[in-house]
């Protein structure tokens, strides 16, 4: 199947590697896993064309003004879009009540989302019912219950592990309803590979809306807060298993941010960006503490932050560009009875060829080689640049 093909599909899970011997010029995409399952029918239709306080009281939505006040920096973090040297936009028409500020192409900007704004942006489940049937119907925006999730997830984990509940074994209540039994022992792994291998294992989560196949702080469904233990993200994950072998927490960052580095995910919409970007962040606050009892340093949590924006980024999903960025461009050209418009249509529209678009194509990093520009570690690369011609 095609990568176009596989965009369109409400939630995808898959897994890419780079090759370590990848050339200057030529970026291979060694493998590409992808796993989809169907657990209910849906209609789909593609994009229209105080922390502590926080933690401890099990709160779902990460409060801006918090963010702001006790991490310096780390909000413009999150906002950061690296390809357009810009904030990440709204790229949704729900918050242009608010001002000419909040119109569908502004950018987001902290002081559009703190102070007495601080609640504008909030989870899904917390909007109100109008905004989410208007989301469903013009972005098709369907949130994945936990339970699926995991069930996707375990799918992953039982093609790399060879073997069944790994992390966990999912059961039906009496009620009907669906769970799983967190396994209580320590993970174990197949001859050949160790927990580094498995915190290295590069995942991709496209669409990834609120991230809830990354972490899994709260069901994006019901609202539910998911203690540190029963959690079943993809981060969460690779956490506990960090968690499980690592004691010394300068070990432990280094092994968290290389976790962090081999997971992706690509979005359209601004505000559930920056939703999935912060609670990818405060899992990472959440597992230290729970570890170490104490709050990590603010430059670890603002270098997390940078991984962060860069690893989880604003994109057409069936384009690889900035969303709205290609379409028709007019140029006037000059003959000898005056000016004439010509319009231009994008290429890569007219023949569904993502690799022809004339958008801006979005920028990833590549952790694992050094940038050709800088001579530091994290290459940039174009993300359309994986997929095969």
């Amino acid at each position: 199947m095609e990568w176009t093909k596989l965009c369109i599909v409400s939630r995808v899970i898959g897994t890419f590697r780079l090759s370590e011997n990848t050339s200057n010029k030529d970026l291979t995409l060694i493998n590409i896993r992808l796993f989809i399952i169907y657990n209910f029918t849906i209609s789909i239709h593609y994009q229209k064309k105080n922390y502590m306080l926080s933690v401890s009281n099990n709160e779902i939505d990460i409060k801006e003004n918090n963010l702001r006040e006790q991490y310096p920096e780390v909000l413009e973090a999150l906002l950061r879009d690296h390809t357009t040297q810009k904030n990440i936009f709204w790229a949704t028409d729900n918050y242009q009540d608010q001002g000419e500020d909040y119109k569908y192409t502004s950018s987001i900007l902290p002081e559009l989302i703190t102070g007495d704004k601080g609640s504008v942006i909030m989870p899904r489940v917390q909007k109100d019912k109008e905004m989410q049937q208007s989301r469903v119907r013009d972005m098709a925006e369907v949130f994945t219950p936990s339970w699926i999730c995991n069930a996707q997830n375990n799918l992953i984990d039982s093609a790399w592990f060879g073997r069944e509940n790994v992390f966990n074994t999912e059961t039906t209540n009496p009620d009907g309803t669906h769970t799983w039994i967190v396994n209580p022992d320590k993970i174990t792994f197949p001859e050949g590979k160790t927990w580094k291998h498995y915190v290295r294992d590069t995942r991709l989560e496209m669409t990834c809306g609120e991230a809830p196949y990354i972490t899994s702080r709260y069901d994006t469904t019901t609202g539910e807060f998911i203690p540190i233990d029963k959690r079943i993200g993809i981060l969460d994950r690779k956490l506990r298993v960090i968690n499980e072998n690592i004691d010394t927490s300068t070990e432990w960052l280094k092994a968290t941010q290389e976790a962090y580095k081999n997971t992706y995910a690509f979005e359209w919409q601004g505000d559930s960006l920056l939703l999935a970007r912060e609670a990818m962040l405060y899992t990472f606050i959440e597992n230290f503490e729970n570890k170490f009892g104490r709050q990590p340093k603010l430059e670890s949590i603002q270098f997390l932050a940078y991984i962060i924006s860069w690893n989880v980024w604003q994109m057409d999903g069936l384009k690889g560009v900035v969303p709205n960025s290609c379409g028709e461009r007019k140029t006037i050209e000059q003959d000898l009875f005056g000016e004439k418009e010509i319009i231009t249509a994008c290429d890569g529209c007219k023949t569904d060829n993502i690799h022809k678009h004339n958008g801006i194509y979005c920028l990833i990093k590549d952790w694992s080689n050094k940038d050709l520009e800088t001579g530091k570690k994290g290459r940039k690369i174009r993300f359309v640049d994986l997929i095969k011609k």
